[in-house]
């Protein structure tokens, strides 16, 4: 019995040892540092300019996927965020506040423009066609299915806020619902970096 467990702990282990050799190797370059998180895009901005992957380089960002429809999660995010970019921008800390849209069909750019200003003129929206949106989703790993039929139709989709530090590298997430110190916390390391 002790062998059988001595083994299963062995096998247990290198399992472990390979997720995590998996992770920290994934999207490394050639020169062995970590790449920019996601994958290349060219969508639109809420302004109608082309926007690619470029606008998570030069200072941190917190990605949000979400769409203006959306009755509570959504908001209640782009707020917090909203708030805690102020609160960094005070403290001469630029954070970039991004929103995706996981439902480019009814969030043009002129409607992202109108929901973002409601929380800063400085957030960024990206919307595209529904290929080009599709094609993040899935780089980022983000999930979104569509809820319901007719046009008041609902997304269900991942709400965490995801991390990016100034070269567009991982660093973290913040859960929705999160505490509001834990993550202005995590917001303070990642203006460190």
């Amino acid at each position: 019995m002790t062998i059988f467990r001595i083994g299963l702990w062995a096998v247990i282990a290198l399992c472990a040892g390979a997720a995590v050799s998996l992770y920290l190797g994934r999207g490394l370059g050639p020169d062995g540092e970590q790449a920019a998180y996601g994958t290349p895009f060219k969508l639109t901005d809420q302004n109608g300019a082309e926007i690619t992957e470029a606008a998570f380089l030069g200072k941190p960002s917190a990605v949000f996927f979400g769409y203006t429809h959306c009755p509570d999660v959504c908001p209640t995010t782009m707020a917090e965020l909203g708030g805690f970019q102020s609160q960094l921008a005070a403290e001469g800390k630029p954070l970039n506040v991004v929103f995706v849209t996981v439902d480019p069909e009814r969030d043009t750019a002129p409607l992202l423009k109108d929901y973002v200003e409601a929380v800063s003129p400085a957030v960024i929206a990206i919307t595209g066609d529904p290929a080009g949106i599709a094609a993040m989703l899935k780089g980022w790993g983000v999930y979104a299915k569509r809820v319901g039929e007719g046009p008041d139709y609902l997304m269900d989709h991942t709400a965490t806020t995801f991390l990016l530090d100034s070269k567009g590298r991982f660093s973290g997430t913040i859960a929705y619902g999160e505490d509001p110190k834990t993550a202005k916390e995590k917001l303070d390391r990642l203006a460190a970096l």
